[in-house]
C-alpha cells in the first residue's frame, strides 16, 4: 500500500487557470484575458533587459538592492523594509508559509484573487471566504469573520476581478479592528491605475499589523519577467526574508524592473491610456446592455442576465478570435473581465459583442 501523502490541505486545491492564450483556428489571437498591458513595457526596461542578457553566466544579485533602492526613491519608502519576489504571488505565498499553517485561518473576500485560498491551503490553514456588498469589499463582514484564529486578511485594493475599490478610511477601519495576532495583506496589483494611490504604503507606515504587496506585471508590462515586491514593518519583512530563496528573481528581471519603475513618464501615459478606453469600453457595453461597475483597473467587470448568455458571449468572442476571462471561479459566472486593451482591441470587443446581443450565430471559420 502507498503509504506516500501530501500535507493536509494540498489535494483540496484546486489548480489555478491563468488567462486563455490560444484559441483553435486562430493564428492571431487578441487576448484580453491576463489584464496585461497593451502597451507593453517601457522601451528603458527593454533596453536594460537585453544588456543583462550580456551577462548570464553570472548569478543574480540575492540581496536585490539595486531594485529596493530605485523603489525607495520612486515610492518614498525604506529599502530595507522591502522584499522583492518572483511575482508578488511569490510574496503572498511567503506571507502564508510564515504566518498561516494549521489551525490558523486566512480571511478573504468572496471574488478575491484566487492564489490567496490557493496559499491558505498549501499551509495548511483553513481559508475563509467572506461574502461582499455588490461586488465591493465589506469591511464589517471581514472584521466579523475574523477570530482568535485568524493568521491573515487578505484583500486587493482595487480588487481583481470586480475593479472596485474602497476608500483609505474604511481600510484604516479594518486594519484597526482586526484582532491582535492577525496581519492585514493589501494587494496593491492594481494600484498605479488610481492616479495618486499609494496602495496602502501610508497605512503600513503607520500600523505594525499591515503589509503591502505590489507587482511589475500590470501596468509595467513585465508579466513575463515575474517580479514583485512586498512592503511592511521591519520585523515581518525579516521573517520572510528568512523564507526567501537567495536566487528568487533573475538578473535580467531586475534590472528591467529597475529601468521600469525609473521611467514613471512612461507609467503616467499607460494610466492616461488605460483610463481613457476604459471609460470608454464601459460606456460602450452599457449601451448595448451589459453594464459593469466602475472599474479602477485596468479591466471591466462586464455583467450579464445570467451564466448561461455570459458562457454563450464568451463563446462567440472566442469564434472571432478574442480571448476575455470568464470568472465563474470567482463566483460571479454571470460575468465576463474584459482587459482594457488599446484602441483597436476595445472597439472590435464591443462590435463583437453588439453582434452578439444582435442574435448573430458563432463564426465557424
Amino acid at each position: 500500500m502507498n503509504k506516500i501523502t501530501p500535507q493536509p490541505g494540498i489535494m483540496d486545491i484546486a489548480l489555478y487557470q491563468g488567462g486563455k492564450s490560444h484559441v483553435a483556428g486562430h493564428d492571431n489571437v487578441i487576448k484580453l484575458s491576463s489584464n496585461e498591458n497593451p502597451l507593453g513595457p517601457s522601451e528603458k526596461a527593454i533596453k536594460a533587459y537585453r544588456h543583462a542578457g550580456l551577462s548570464l553566466h553570472r548569478y543574480p544579485s540575492s540581496d536585490h538592492t539595486a531594485l529596493r533602492q530605485a523603489i525607495a526613491e520612486v515610492h518614498k519608502l525604506d529599502a530595507d523594509r522591502i522584499i522583492i519576489g518572483s511575482g508578488s504571488d511569490e510574496v503572498i505565498n511567503f506571507l502564508c508559509q510564515a504566518y498561516a499553517g494549521p489551525g490558523r485561518e486566512v480571511v478573504f473576500t468572496e471574488h478575491g484573487f484566487g492564489m490567496y485560498r490557493i496559499n491558505a491551503l498549501a499551509a495548511g490553514a483553513t481559508p475563509v471566504e467572506v461574502r461582499e456588498r455588490e461586488r465591493v469589499t465589506d469591511v464589517d463582514a471581514l472584521l466579523a469573520a475574523c477570530t482568535e484564529n485568524t493568521a491573515l486578511v487578505f484583500m486587493a485594493n482595487p480588487n481583481n476581478p470586480t475593479g472596485t475599490m474602497i476608500s483609505a478610511a474604511e481600510v484604516a477601519k479594518l486594519a484597526d479592528g482586526l484582532p491582535p495576532q492577525a496581519l492585514l495583506v493589501l494587494d496593491g496589483a492594481y494600484a498605479e491605475y488610481v492616479d495618486g494611490f499609494d496602495g496602502g504604503a501610508a497605512l503600513v507606515e503607520t500600523r505594525q499589523n499591515v503589509v503591502m504587496t505590489r507587482t511589475f506585471s500590470k501596468i509595467y508590462g513585465l508579466g513575463g519577467l515575474r517580479v514583485g515586491w512586498g512592503y511592511g514593518p521591519k520585523d515581518i519583512i525579516d521573517v520572510l526574508q528568512r523564507l526567501r530563496g537567495p536566487f528568487n528573481v533573475t538578473q535580467a528581471a531586475l534590472e528591467a524592473a529597475e529601468a521600469a519603475v525609473r521611467d514613471q513618464a512612461y507609467v503616467d501615459h499607460c494610466r492616461a491610456e488605460n483610463a481613457k478606453w476604459r471609460v470608454w469600453l464601459s460606456d460602450a457595453l452599457a449601451e448595448i446592455g451589459v453594464p459593469s461597475d466602475v472599474s479602477c483597473a485596468n479591466f471591466v467587470l462586464a455583467r450579464f442576465a445570467d451564466a448561461g448568455e455570459a458562457q454563450a458571449c464568451d463563446a462567440f468572442l472566442q469564434s472571432h478570435g478574442l480571448l476575455v476571462r470568464p470568472v465563474g471561479s470567482y463566483n460571479l459566472p454571470h460575468c465576463l473581465r474584459v482587459t482594457v486593451g488599446d484602441e483597436a482591441s476595445c472597439r472590435r470587443v464591443v462590435h463583437a459583442v453588439r453582434r452578439f446581443k444582435a442574435g448573430e450565430e458563432p463564426s465557424n471559420d
